[in-house]
């Protein structure tokens, strides 16, 4: 499968996480929009586009479990955050109560927005090793009558653990309380139904493990919270009537959702038009045995490197997916990065939590035995 991406051939590459990566037909299958996009631009960005785009929405829809028509394309996770944070109403004294394992760009997002407000951000520290079953019931007994709003990742970034985060919606959703998940690395690395999550808002992206271009990702939000969602860039979705430009008759026929949070000016769509290719390219090479092979791969990666230096994992193996985090003695991430990279050739990020070192390994389906036996004999983790 290597052969499929355009990955170079002498590189260990365990950082699907990051980025991820893109295959050959897929990029071909967006570069084909961007051609018929400048055959004619007007008629393409002024006319198809959101017959075009919501095509491509309900393909995602349907990996994902969700109704095309509460998902919107956005560029990443980060910026479907951002939508939530500037939309939701928070007043004086009000809450976010989150968890301490959080990306720290949508930590950043939600510290912005909350200080702004004088409403506070609260983040609810989770042990390691991670106990599963108590995760939801230690966050809803920090709930307070000034919570407002819950956010947690669905698979976290730093420390790689897949949360119970349709159990955690439910409660939520018992007490009353609004939920936002951050789904960044969930779509394409686990089966995903966001009818079941049952989340009020989930953003995630495509162009991580569902193998899209660069850039695409979807906002999804439940229906009775459409109307209070602001586009971060006002345009001609908040002017029905005016007229003013051939592409925003498009949308006319359109949800509010759908023409505030889509149309947002002049911009490549490409990415998100080939996200069904990158959605057919997963099923016909049997993406579910796909996952099973990586998620091996990972876990023999974990045990090797755990026994060699004596520590034990922070999970057990189902909190894991094709992405697992190995406890390494503490030292320099940064430093520690570096050699892998110089004297092994190998890409993969050193992450820190709570004092502790991590090497986060991500295993796709491109990722071949010997890179993982480089990594095993690489001097900088002897």
């Amino acid at each position: 499968m290597r052969d499929l991406f355009l990955l170079a051939p002498d590189l260990v590459f365990l950082n699907h996480g990051s980025f991820g990566a893109c295959p050959r037909e897929v990029l071909a299958e967006q570069q084909r929009w961007q051609l018929e996009m400048e055959r004619n631009p007007v008629e393409f960005l002024g006319r198809r586009s959101a017959e075009l785009l919501h095509q491509a929405r309900t393909a995602l829809a349907g990996e994902v479990g969700a109704n095309p028509e509460h998902l919107v394309f956005v560029p990443n996770a980060t910026t479907g955050v951002n939508v939530v944070t500037r939309s939701f109403v928070l007043a004086p004294g009000d809450e976010v109560l989150s968890t301490d394992l959080e990306y720290g760009a949508c930590d950043a997002a939600w510290q912005q927005a909350c200080a702004a407000r004088g409403a506070h951000y609260r983040r609810v520290e989770i042990p390691l090793p991670f106990e599963r079953e108590s995760f939801v019931e230690r966050l809803m007994a920090a709930v307070t009558p000034r919570t407002r709003l819950i956010y947690a990742s669905h698979i976290t970034s730093t420390t790689a653990l897949t949360l119970p985060v349709a159990a955690l919606c439910r409660a939520a959703r018992e007490r009353g309380i609004p939920t936002l998940i951050d789904g960044a690395h969930a779509p394409g690395q686990i089966t995903l139904d966001l009818d079941a999550v049952g989340a009020d808002f989930y953003v995630g992206n495509c162009h991580k493990w569902l193998c899209a271009p660069k850039g695409s990702g979807f906002l999804h939000a439940r229906p009775e919270h459409h109307a209070r969602l602001d586009a971060p860039v006002i345009s001609w979705g908040y002017a029905e009537g005016s007229g003013g430009h051939a592409g925003f008759d498009a949308y006319l026929g359109r949800t509010l959702f759908e023409r505030r949070l889509q149309w947002q000016g002049t911009r490549d769509l490409s990415a998100w038009l080939a996200v069904p290719a990158a959605i057919d390219f997963q099923r016909r090479h049997g993406w579910p045995a796909v996952r099973e092979r990586c998620h091996a791969l990972a876990r023999e990666a974990l045990q090797a490197l755990t026994r060699r230096h004596g520590l034990a994992p922070i999970a057990r193996d189902e909190d894991w997916a094709q992405m697992v985090v190995i406890p390494v003695p503490p030292q320099d991430p940064e430093a520690l990065r570096r050699r892998l990279f110089d004297e092994s050739g190998i890409e993969v990020p050193v992450t820190t939590h709570a004092g502790r070192t991590f090497v986060r390994i991500s295993v796709q389906g491109y990722t071949e035995p010997w890179e993982i036996e480089r990594l095993l004999d690489a001097p900088a983790l002897r």
